[in-house]
């Protein structure tokens, strides 16, 4: 088994595994390619963002991830955040750097739950006189 470098991010309701290994450059997501399981203009290049932060060669490493739970931005952060985390675990002297593009930063936002006699979870009922 090859040495890994594992970092898990979370986001909104989505958890993701992110496993970094010296590779060709591979991105599997959940057994499927990485542009395929994430085909939205734009979210591969956000996942991929730590390794330009960092000067690193995404196509030095092979990603695999395993993500679960939430929606298509989540998940998406999730992975970033994951990917981020690994790469600190290559290299400390990466902190800095991720810390300053707020690459490690877990975004704790979530849904608010909806309170009885409204609609969601601020929205009340339209107000009617008569």
């Amino acid at each position: 088994m090859a040495q890994y470098y594992e970092g898990i991010g979370r986001r909104k309701e989505s958890t993701a595994r992110v496993r970094l290994t010296s590779g060709s450059g591979k991105f599997i997501v959940n057994e499927k390619e990485g542009a395929v399981y994430f085909p939205r203009l734009g979210d591969l290049d956000d996942i991929l963002r730590p390794f330009g932060a960092t000067g690193q060669e995404a196509s030095k490493y092979d990603v695999s991830v395993l993500v679960s739970g939430g929606g298509t931005t989540g998940q998406t952060e999730a992975v970033r955040l994951g990917v981020a985390r690994a790469l600190v675990l290559i290299n400390g002297d990466y902190t800095s750097l991720l810390r300053k593009k707020g690459l490690l930063t877990r975004d704790a936002r979530v849904k608010e739950r909806k309170k009885p006699g409204l609609k969601k979870a601020r929205k009340a009922p339209t107000y009617t006189k008569r």
